[in-house]
């Protein structure tokens, strides 16, 4: 209670203070103290009463013409200080005040949207005089939302699709990492060692040290000629009726002839040009018959190297024959694959010696050829190639200096373990060919 009623005698201590200032404000105008002349004294507080009264009834009747009126920021006199703190309290100047708001400058979205007239009201006029068809003009709008949308939708898709592609065109441009053995020809002019570990051989023949002389085999240029015009590589099937456990009977696609296409697509995919041969030479009026397959795939073959002298490597493509319960397979890049081996024919018999009627002029670069990619594929693919097989007979291995005689897989063998197979096989002969 004491300090309700301290603060309402300061209160009223305060106006009186106010009121005496402002009565000797009206009478001397604050512009100097009286001197003691009291005509003069009412004569000046008469002119000035006249002219603040005009003035501030002037204000009352008339605010509007006001409002423009700027005052001084800085008070040339007591009174002018007075009034001006006086008007400051009065609701017309609060309104004054309150009309002075500082402009903000519209956002620049709302900007956009005023300037490219992407927005209306229903009292809208178009530049033809026109009322707006709001409902029209919201359907358009939702449809070009759509169109925005779907083409925003397709050009992620798209960027997507390209980056998915880049990725996948990478991934293939980059060189198999090696994850086998690289043997040093010191080793490998052991021929204990070198026969021991790469060779399986038929009791039915032999070999000697120097026709497996490492460092002249790995010596021996294997490469072929990719500006050659023509056909490069030859890929045929002697046995073209070898199947898998899941072959279709009388679809050759998914026999050794379709597992040979696969391997021809991969190879042009490298840059080679090549011919797949998919003739039948097994066949006799219908009937499975291999006597003399060799004997008709050398005749044909011979006679489209002739006609093709652009060829420079011979792949004869088969499929092994292994017991029931075998199975040739491993894991090569997550996906199961069948193995595969690499078979030379010596033209020789352990009993008789060399076989004339056999001859064969690229012993010698056969078996270059095949221990320069059973090498290959231990350093890329440990584990995927099974030794090389050596036998006694020819095997039509004389119709090229390059030519090959590749068993892949088995019966046993499915036909996706040998389509994957086909993928690695490739990139050897490719890393050969093209060294």
């Amino acid at each position: 209670m004491a300090m309700i009623r301290l603060s309402k005698l300061w209160d009223r201590l305060l106006w009186m203070g106010f009121f005496c200032a402002g009565f000797y404000i009206v009478f001397t105008g604050g512009q100097r103290f009286w001197t003691g002349d009291l005509s003069e004294l009412l004569t000046e507080s008469k002119t000035n009463v006249q002219r603040v009264c005009q003035r501030e009834f002037a204000r009352c009747l008339y605010p509007g013409l006001f409002l423009e009126y700027e005052e001084d920021s800085q008070a040339d006199s007591l009174a002018d200080w007075y009034i001006q703190r006086v008007l400051m309290m009065h609701p017309l100047s609060r309104l004054k005040y309150g009309a002075e708001e500082p402009v903000v400058m519209e956002n620049a979205a709302t900007y956009e949207m005023l300037i490219t007239g992407g927005v209306h009201d229903e009292n809208e006029v178009d530049e033809n005089g026109q009322e707006y068809d709001m409902a029209e003009l919201a359907q358009q709008e939702n449809e070009r939302m759509i169109e925005q949308k779907t083409e925003e939708e397709q050009k992620k898709q798209q960027e997507a699709e390209q980056a998915k592609e880049a990725e996948q065109t990478e991934a293939a441009a980059v060189e198999a990492t090696p994850a086998g053995t690289i043997y040093n020809l010191e080793e490998l002019s052991d021929f204990e060692y070198l026969f021991g570990n790469f060779y399986t051989m038929d009791t039915n023949t032999t070999i000697a040290p120097e026709d497996l002389n490492a460092e002249v085999l790995l010596s021996k240029d294997m490469s072929i000629d990719k500006d050659v015009e023509g056909p490069q590589i030859l890929i045929y099937h002697t046995h073209s009726q070898e199947g898998f456990v899941d072959s279709v009977p009388g679809d050759n696609s998914t026999t050794i002839v379709g597992v040979g296409e696969y391997l021809a697509q991969l190879l042009e995919e490298k840059g080679y040009q090549v011919m797949h041969v998919t003739s039948v030479f097994d066949l006799v009026d219908g009937k499975l018959d291999r006597n003399e397959a060799y004997s008709k795939a050398a005749e044909e073959i011979s006679r489209i190297l002739d006609e093709n002298p652009s060829i420079q490597s011979v792949i004869d493509l088969h499929r092994d024959g292994v017991k029931e319960g075998t199975r040739l397979v491993t894991e090569v890049n997550g996906k199961p694959t069948a193995r595969f081996m690499f078979f030379n024919g010596l033209s020789r018999t352990k009993k008789n010696g060399a076989i004339d009627y056999l001859y064969n002029p690229y012993i010698e670069d056969n078996l270059a050829l095949t221990l320069q990619l059973k090498l290959m594929s231990e350093q890329y693919y440990p584990g995927l190639a099974r030794n090389i097989y050596l036998r006694s007979l020819r095997y039509n291995l004389h119709l090229s200096q390059k030519a090959l005689l590749i068993e892949a897989g088995a019966q046993t063998n499915t036909l996706e373990e040998m389509m994957n197979t086909m993928e690695p096989l490739s990139d050897i002969l490719d890393k050969v060919f093209d060294s």
